[in-house]
């Protein structure tokens, strides 16, 4: 291969990097839209030529990556898309179940893993405590995000505007009232601690600390410790210390 061909090489790969880039972001403004966008708020929303949307847009859609769907022929995530998520949420649980084994050797206490779905913080995997008093979920379970530790850790991974759009929602949808304020200081302080808290906020009697991360495909997850309340002052300084450990060798773990 002459200096030419390596030249013609490295521009044919520099070519495709930039369309990977490109579905990737069409797809990451199309995971706000769960009812379709057009090709032109696609393109405005990703910053790209209509024309390039509209020739990715076509290629995902041999794919099964997006779909049509409506009158208007508006574009969201399609089917194949779904399928992956659903895989890699499978390979999460697989690969952080030995550490959260450890975690909970470690503190004796349960640790929960969850996803940010809809708003909404749903349990993927726990791991229960030696404690006879012990927090205990069902994996499958909904919980709000305003008043968790998981919740607020994903929360603060967000956007003020993002996160408090989602806060107003939730608060709507439950009947309760807006408290904006007080949520925004828990999230500055989980952000500076790299730790969210919930101190009797969502259940009587449980507390808890969590972080969140972003995974392979851009979702919000959380791995959290729920301790019985009459304990959680004693064991809030081991438990912070295992989930920031925890927390700063994820990347390594997961291969992110």
């Amino acid at each position: 291969m002459d200096v030419e061909e390596i030249d013609t090489d490295k521009s044919g790969n520099r070519n495709g990097i930039q369309v990977i880039a490109r579905a990737a972001a069409i797809l990451r403004t199309l995971k706000d839209a769960p009812s379709g966008m057009s090709l032109g708020q696609i393109a405005d929303r990703a910053e790209l030529p209509r024309s390039t949307v509209q020739r990715i847009v076509q290629a995902l859609q041999e794919e099964r990556l997006v779909i049509t769907s409506g009158a208007a022929g508006g574009v969201r995530l399609g089917p194949e898309l779904h399928s992956l998520a659903g895989a890699a949420h499978y390979n999460i649980v697989d690969q952080l179940r030995p550490p959260l084994q450890e975690l909970m050797e470690e503190t004796g206490e349960t640790v929960d893993l969850s996803v940010l779905r809809g708003g909404r913080m749903i349990f993927l995997d726990q791991v229960q405590g030696t404690h006879r008093l012990r927090a205990v979920s069902s994996v499958g379970e909904v919980f709000p995000v305003t008043s968790t530790a998981n919740g607020r850790a994903c929360l603060a991974l967000m956007s003020e505007s993002e996160a408090r759009k989602i806060a107003e929602n939730e608060w709507e949808r439950l009947g309760q009232p807006s408290d904006w304020p007080g949520l925004s200081k828990a999230l500055t302080k989980a952000r500076a601690l790299g730790l969210a808290e919930d101190h009797d906020d969502h259940t009587e009697g449980i507390s808890a600390l969590g972080f969140a991360f972003v995974d392979s495909v851009g979702d919000l997850h959380a791995v959290s410790v729920p301790v019985p309340s009459p304990r959680y002052i004693n064991q809030k300084p081991i438990v912070t210390a295992a989930l920031l450990r925890l927390r700063s060798e994820l990347p390594r773990l997961l291969g992110l």
